[in-house]
C-alpha cells in the first residue's frame, strides 16, 4: 500500500469518529513513519513499511482512543508533554488560565505558588518556564499522574522549581504560598460525554461531584484556610452563578470571571 492509498483508506476508517479524518490519518501515518506530515505529500507513491502496524494505530483511533494516548504525547502552550491513559489530556482552554496566572505573578511579584491537580504537569511546567525563580508545590491524588508529571518535569529540567506531592487537594501542605492555581474536575457526574473522553480519560480528573462544582467549593474553602492571597481556577461554562454565590458567601475580597475563546465562562480569579 502506498502512502497515498494508506491515507485514503485511513481517512475512510476515521470518517465517523473525528472532524478532520484526513488530518488525523496524516498525523498517525507521520508518527508511524517517524516523519513530518510534509514528507507524506512529497512521497505519496512510496510504499508504507509495516502496514499492519499502521492499521493497528487506525483501529485504536477508530475505537475513539484519543490521538494523544496513541502517540504518547500532547501539544500544550509552547511545549510537548508525555501523556498516557490515566492522565488527563491538557486542553487549549487551560492555556488561558496560565495567562491569567502569569499576569498576577508579574503584577504582584509572587515567588511561590501551589497547583492542585498537577495531572501531566502542564500548568506548573509552563509557569516555571515563564518564571525561572518561581517555586511551585504541585499536588495530585493520582500516583499515575504524579509519575507522568515527574517525567515531564525532569524532561524540562525543572525539578528544582517544582515539588510534587501525592495528596488530596492541599492536605498536609503547610508551606505558605501567594497563589493557588487549579484546573480541577468540574463535570457533573451525570453529564453526557463523548466516548473518547468518557471511555479513556480518568474519571477522577473529570467529575467534580453530583453537580460538578463540589470539588471547586472544597478548593475555595481550603485556599482561604491556607492563607493564599489569590486563587485561580478553571470551571465549567455553566457554573458562574454557583461559583459567584459560593465565593460571595466565603467572604472573598473580589472575584473576576474570564471567558474562553468561544465566549463561554471558563474560570475565575479571586482575591482573599
Amino acid at each position: 500500500m502506498t502512502i497515498k492509498e494508506a491515507l485514503g483508506w485511513a481517512s475512510e476508517q476515521l470518517q465517523s469518529i473525528c472532524e478532520r479524518p484526513l488530518f488525523e490519518a496524516e498525523l498517525l501515518l507521520a508518527y508511524h513513519l517517524h516523519k513530518e506530515r510534509i514528507y507524506l505529500h512529497a512521497h505519496e507513491h512510496d510504499k508504507v513499511d509495516s502496514i499492519d502496524t499502521f492499521k493497528a494505530l487506525i483501529a485504536r483511533r477508530s475505537s475513539h482512543e484519543p490521538y494523544e494516548y496513541i502517540v504518547g504525547k500532547a501539544s500544550f502552550y509552547d511545549i510537548e508533554l508525555f501523556v498516557k491513559q490515566g492522565v488527563l489530556i491538557p486542553r487549549p482552554e487551560t492555556e488561558l488560565l496560565i495567562d491569567e496566572v502569569a499576569h498576577i505573578l508579574e503584577k504582584e511579584k509572587i515567588s511561590s505558588i501551589a497547583e492542585i491537580g498537577v495531572g501531566s504537569g502542564a500548568i506548573s511546567i509552563v509557569l516555571a518556564r515563564k518564571f525561572p525563580s518561581l517555586k511551585i508545590i504541585a499536588t495530585d491524588i493520582s500516583l499515575e499522574a504524579i509519575a507522568i508529571a515527574k517525567q515531564n518535569i525532569e524532561a524540562f529540567g525543572l525539578s528544582d522549581q517544582i515539588t510534587l506531592v501525592h495528596t488530596n487537594l492541599l492536605d498536609g501542605i503547610e508551606v505558605q504560598v501567594g497563589l493557588i492555581v487549579s484546573n480541577p474536575p468540574y463535570i457533573a457526574s451525570n453529564a453526557p460525554l463523548e466516548s473518547n473522553v468518557k471511555d479513556y480519560e480518568p474519571h477522577t480528573a473529570l467529575f467534580g461531584g453530583e453537580r460538578g462544582d463540589e470539588l471547586l467549593q472544597q478548593i475555595i474553602t481550603q485556599a482561604k484556610q491556607k492563607g493564599a492571597s489569590y486563587l485561580a481556577c478553571e470551571m465549567g461554562y455553566d457554573q458562574k452563578a454557583s461559583m459567584e454565590l459560593f465565593l460571595t458567601q466565603s467572604g472573598v475580597q473580589y472575584t473576576r470571571f474570564y471567558d474562553d475563546l468561544a465566549g463561554l465562562n471558563r474560570g475565575f480569579i479571586t482575591k482573599f
